[in-house]
């Protein structure tokens, strides 16, 4: 690494040109001093959004962030990107704006640091698709970058019950079973949120928060962290600072993002039993970064050398903040370093086997170790058979060990409201105990934009057919989700999948232990469903969608928007 002098940093523009005129002229207009121009020019990427709950403190910290890294000798610019949030902008369109912001936050980050041409960001990421958007742009960009992962939200108690959004979300189902009414569901909104922040529990938010830190792209440290809390305060401070000798050391995230820091990252995600969203995002990831690298076969291979470490909701009873307070991040690491890449690099400068020399063992026993974990099957694990050859994902955490063999009868649904109506015992064409549940063309290009068919599936967890009937799609899921959910299911079925082919009564046979998803089709009948069946995928409403599903790669890849017409 070399050390940058004022003169040669990409931000200081020749004098004389245009463009050194009109930034000056700009930044005197501002009040700026010109005395300052030629130092460090660090971008602060804030997602805040009166919208919802996850960024409502955002703005403070960008302002901590900001001062510090003025107190640090730069100057500092917040910018302003697209936000989504799972359960606000959700509404709309049956969820389907959700995935495509994720590349549109990350082609926003794009678009004002390298169109400002700025020498280095802070990102300050919350929901769920904040943080694999500031991740993309940090590898596409390759400037000296660092994550701020902003933290979760409390829960509350309703009567003398604990409650919580996941608690919350599970009880649609519950209300429309009919076991509970529409007072109690109220009341139990009333206190679900005890402040800013994403989603407790080891949700998509707090799984990338966590792996953003394994990945070496957080300051150690830094997840999972309560929002608004002095620790959150603390680490802005830090992060101010850091980025800014991350810029005169020439420290970029591509030095960084590299297959041990993947590797890591995988590891940590089967320790933990993660969203499952989090592999398609790292999946992205590594393509920004024009890593030549598998996720979905590094997936595979460590999902047998890995053992579940932690049981964090909804995998378990353990809450996120005691997986805070055990150490979080570094200390499942500490366990995990027998079985990591030691030589890995982190934002901080430092190698991971200097953080995790620094590093003390867990405080707590919600942290198990290697020789005496959770469980010895691994948390997160990729799924392949006749329904997904290119594989699917399953949160085996998240599956009781007793129904991990599941066959039964195909209910095909195109539509997620569908499906939740079939719910109710009431209805003359119910699920019942045995079904598969098969919800299709939801996938990124199927949608377009994944359909968020995690509602259905925490509605399912509501009643009794929560360990009764199975879920295969390849809509989105939440990391709140639980019970027999197969996601990710590739290729979806708007690519041809055979899961396009599947119909009514169809037998599927699910093998959870030998990593096994079958349609019980004879090859020759799935020929000829494949000759006569034309695919109708749903209509691409003008506007984003409709650039989204024309521009979108894979699953396999990570759905990224650009792959598609590469």
């Amino acid at each position: 690494m070399t050390d940058n002098n004022n003169n040669n940093r990409r931000s200081n523009f020749e004098p004389g040109t245009t463009r050194w005129a009109v930034q000056r002229a700009q930044w005197i207009a501002m009040g700026l001093k010109e005395e300052d121009f030629t130092k460090p020019k660090i971008a602060v990427v804030n997602t805040s959004s009166k919208l919802s709950v996850c960024y409502q403190h955002l703005d403070k910290f960008a302002k901590i962030t900001t001062e510090a890294i003025e107190a640090a000798g730069a100057l500092a610019f917040e910018i302003r990107t697209a936000a989504s949030s799972d359960f606000i902008t959700s509404a709309g369109r049956e969820g389907r704006y959700l995935m495509p912001t994720r590349d549109l936050m990350s082609f926003d980050v794009e678009v004002q640091v390298e169109g400002a041409v700025l020498d280095g960001m802070i990102l300050l990421s919350s929901c769920d698709k904040t943080t694999p958007a500031h991740l993309m742009a940090a590898a596409r960009q390759n400037i000296p970058s660092i994550i701020v992962s902003c933290g979760y939200q409390l829960g509350g108690s309703c009567g003398s019950k604990m409650v919580d959004i996941e608690t919350l979300y599970n009880a649609v189902g519950t209300y429309k079973s009919g076991e509970i009414n529409l007072d109690q569901l109220t009341e139990m909104s009333r206190h679900a949120i005890k402040g800013p922040g994403v989603c407790a529990g080891l949700a998509t938010a707090n799984s990338m928060h966590v792996l953003a830190e394994a990945l070496g792209m957080s300051l150690p440290g830094n997840a999972p962290i309560r929002a608004d809390s002095e620790r959150l305060v603390e680490v802005c401070k830090l992060a101010g600072g850091r980025i800014v000798e991350m810029v005169n050391e020439n420290l970029t995230p591509r030095e960084i993002l590299n297959a041990a820091a993947c590797r890591n990252a995988l590891s940590v995600a089967v320790a933990l039993g993660a969203s499952v969203n989090t592999v398609r995002h790292l999946t992205a990831i590594a393509l920004e970064a024009e890593l030549d690298f598998d996720i979905l076969s590094e997936l595979e291979a460590i999902a047998d050398k890995i053992p579940l470490v932690a049981e964090v909701r909804p995998n378990g009873e353990t809450r996120i903040e005691q997986l805070e307070e055990a150490g979080g991040c570094r200390a499942v690491m500490k366990v995990l370093s027998k079985r990591l890449d030691l030589t890995a690099r982190s934002v901080s400068g430092q190698t991971l086997e200097e953080i995790l020399d620094q590093t003390p063992a867990p405080t707590s026993d919600v942290i198990k170790t290697l020789e005496n974990p959770c469980s010895n099957d691994p948390g997160l694990a990729i799924i392949k058979g006749t329904l997904a050859p290119e594989g699917a994902v399953v949160k085996i955490a998240a599956i009781p060990k007793d129904i991990r063999e599941f066959k039964g009868k195909a209910r095909v649904f195109e539509k997620e409201a569908d499906a939740i109506e079939r719910l109710n015992s009431n209805h003359p064409d119910c699920l019942k105990k045995g079904d598969v549940a098969v919800l299709r063309m939801m996938g990124p290009k199927g949608g377009p934009g994944t359909v968020f068919a995690a509602s259905f599936m925490a509605a399912l967890q509501g009643t009794s057919l929560g360990r009764e009937v199975a879920v295969v799609t390849d809509g989105e899921l939440s990391g709140l989700n639980s019970g027999i959910t197969i996601g990710q299911v590739m290729p979806e079925a708007a690519e041809g999948g055979p899961l396009a082919y599947v119909e009514d009564g169809d037998q599927i046979s699910i093998d959870i232990n030998k990593r096994t998803i079958d349609l019980l089709v004879s090859e020759e009948i799935m020929k000829d469903r494949m000759a006569s069946k034309q695919l109708n995928l749903p209509e691409a409403p003008a506007g984003w969608l409709s650039v989204y599903r024309a521009t979108v790669g894979p699953l396999k890849r990570g759905a990224v928007v650009g792959d598609g017409i590469k």
